[in-house]
């Protein structure tokens, strides 16, 4: 069938999803034995071979993103640049991947989705790579390459999760998703130490650009070895880097005094993803509501304890890091469960689609814009060119997200309202001429949600 035709199932290269890859000569489809374990085609040990791929590849992506937050100031002295200036980091790089992802969701729910990830990480590398290369009067040209960074992850943020989806179902989904998104918060942390560590290492920031490239190319090569396609909805048809010279002590003692935000952040996220998880699983049992009510519980407990750790940055450290603890943790126990929810109001062949609308809308009303608003704000707070101005312009600044933090828990507790009918209807989804009854008009509203929480 030709390429052209978008609903082929058969379609070579970019097949939509894993007849291409093999051939009638080379018999390398599941035993029969396998097909039994798991409609989807592929045995319970590659499933769950997969998955760790896939949790590899979103640590290594919230990596790269959070490297230049922990080598920013650098970067703002090496170009001279402001605090707005160096938001627009950020800004163009979410622009790129909110513009990409509908693309990459259209793609995902019709081509090869393995395919897909490889040509997008492999770009994602090689641009990540150049930018560490960028002069000091070429800041315009690291614009660019952040920008284009966002190929790779629209290109596999919005198909991964689908993949786990056609892999597993009920509690076990859910068991599985949150193992992938333990990786966010893990990711980001491991960023922001990675990066300054090496910049303080190498005593250049254009360094820790250079990390995450070498493992992207890793990936790539997992996915081509380990990764196989499985077969979309099937599974829902049963009823049922390192330091040189110094010692490891040494090193991780240093590492400790410097890096202690990045340290709280990956417990915080590990604490977070699995506590969501776990009381949302217990509140399942009393009430079919049960996500949407942890996601608003989690984002209204963390509004308290990020406004009091903005508020007390200037007087307690100790204080400040106590209150981001638990405000970090409450904010990542929505992460597992808002994609689950996602997954199952959106039939099975739309929600490559569905993960991409979720990202273009989330990231639009949120950190596409926010680094360069927060950066705005703090810029024409400043009354004085000092250090203390610098510092209480940004801390007032900051205060914006509490307020936002608790918007998002009132649209989740607006989400319970009707989120039962929606699931329902997904469940039981049927197309009648051009009226498709899988996905509802509220349901739409779950994509807002998630821009309260995203980092």
């Amino acid at each position: 069938m030709s390429l052209v035709d978008p609903m082929s199932d058969t379609t070579p290269f970019f097949s939509d999803d894993n007849e291409g890859e093999g051939s009638a000569e080379k018999d390398d489809r599941p035993s029969p034995e396998q097909e039994e374990d798991s409609p989807s085609g592929l045995s319970h040990i590659r499933a769950h071979l997969t998955v760790v791929v896939l949790c590899y590849i979103n640590l290594l992506n919230y990596m790269d993103r959070f490297t230049v937050a922990g080598v920013l100031p650098d970067i703002e002295h090496f170009f001279n640049i402001s605090d707005g200036k160096s938001g627009l980091l950020q800004t163009v790089f979410i622009c790129s991947y909110m513009i990409l992802a509908p693309l990459f969701g259209y793609l995902g729910d019709r081509y090869n989705r393995k395919m897909i990830m490889c040509v997008g990480i492999g770009f994602w590398s090689v641009v990540t790579l150049a930018s560490s290369f960028v002069g000091k009067d070429y800041f315009w040209a690291l614009l660019l390459t952040r920008g284009l960074v966002g190929v790779g992850e629209a290109s596999y943020s919005t198909i991964a999760p689908t993949i786990i989806a056609d892999l597993f179902i009920k509690e076990k989904r859910t068991n599985m998703l949150s193992i992938f998104y333990f990786a966010i918060p893990v990711g980001s942390g491991l960023g922001y130490i990675v990066g300054s560590a090496v910049d303080n290492r190498a005593k250049d920031w254009h360094w820790a650009l250079r990390v995450t490239p070498a493992l992207g190319l890793v990936a790539v090569l997992l996915l081509v070895c380990v990764v196989k396609e499985p077969k979309r909805g099937a599974i829902e048809a049963r009823p049922e880097h390192t330091l040189q010279r110094t010692g490891w002590l040494a090193d991780m003692k240093a590492l400790c005094k410097n890096l202690y935000f990045g340290i709280i952040t990956c417990v915080t996220g590990v604490l977070g993803v699995a506590m969501g998880v776990g009381v949302s699983q217990w509140l399942r049992k009393r009430t079919p509501r049960a996500d949407p009510l942890v996601c608003a519980a989690g984002l209204l407990l963390a509004a308290p304890f990020l406004y009091l750790s903005i508020i007390f940055a200037q007087k307690s450290t100790v204080a400040t890091y106590f209150f981001i603890f638990f405000g970090e943790m409450f904010l990542c126990m929505n992460w597992a469960i808002v994609a689950d929810i996602l997954l199952y109001v959106v039939v099975p062949t739309r929600r490559s689609t569905a993960e991409a609308f979720q990202i273009v809308i989330s990231h639009l009303l949120g950190d596409a814009g926010s680094p360069y608003l927060i950066g705005v704000v703090s810029d024409s707070l400043k009354q004085a060119d000092s250090y203390m101005w610098q510092f209480r312009s940004l801390q007032l600044s900051l205060l914006l997200c509490s307020f936002v933090a608790v918007v998002g828990g009132a649209f989740f507790l607006a989400t319970a309202l009707f989120i039962e009918k929606d699931r329902q209807i997904a469940e039981n989804y049927v197309q009648a001429g051009d009226c498709d009854r899988g996905v509802t008009p509220k349901a739409c509203m779950l994509v807002v949600f998630p821009i309260f929480y995203k980092q």
